[in-house]
């Protein structure tokens, strides 16, 4: 059986969303979008010519994009780039791959400006996070942490399944490993899950 990665850097991948950051989109599905920590101030509008240039029919999903606490991109000039992404993907009708750190309410309040579906990649926060972003409509896509912190394992529990997606993201694991753990928190055959994802992904592809 094949399990779909929703968010990596691995080229060798090819079932699953490659993170476009740099030369030739593959023939394979990939994202593509201005990652906080990767905004150049000086060369924001190339910056944007290229990720338009790079969009091919294999082009899955804008992002990463979103906001980051973190970087030192000031807020104001995140929130225009972060903008100009959601108004790309409600453009050209493709999901949006959110990276979030410590900016989740922003995000939140970013969503009814997005005419297409979010999904927060590695999402590995607290409940109340997740319930909020829930209750947003966003998907929530878990990574490696899931193998082995509890408190990930009871959100992914309550998680409900139409909205779940699983990812190696740079973590150098084997995804399936994940699809196995999830299963079991959930109670379902992997047979189950990997079918749920697929149409989840059919979901957020069709808006």
């Amino acid at each position: 059986m094949e399990f779909f990665d929703f968010h990596h850097h691995k080229k060798y991948i090819r079932n699953g969303i490659y993170n476009l950051s740099e030369g030739i989109p593959p023939d394979f599905p990939y994202s593509i979008g201005i990652h906080p920590n990767d905004i150049d101030l000086h060369n924001i509008e190339q910056q944007f010519s290229w990720m338009r240039s790079m969009m091919s029919e294999n082009c899955f999903a804008i992002g990463e994009c979103g906001l980051d606490s973190l970087v030192s991109i000031d807020q104001k000039t995140q929130e225009e780039v972060f903008l100009r992404q959601i108004k790309i993907a409600n453009e050209v009708k493709k999901p949006l791959i959110i990276h979030c750190v410590r900016k989740f309410y922003e995000v939140i309040s970013f969503k009814k400006k997005a005419e297409q579906p979010m999904i927060i990649h590695g999402f590995n926060k607290k409940r109340q996070i997740a319930e909020d972003l829930l209750s947003n409509n966003f998907y929530l896509s878990f990574g490696k942490a899931v193998l082995y912190n509890l408190s990930l394992q009871d959100i992914i529990k309550r998680t409900p399944l139409n909205r779940i997606f699983l990812e190696t993201d740079n973590e150098d694991f084997n995804i399936e490993e994940l699809y196995i753990k999830v299963s079991e928190i959930k109670g379902i055959s992997l047979e189950q899950l990997n079918e749920q994802i697929l149409e989840n992904l059919h979901l957020i592809k069709n808006g």
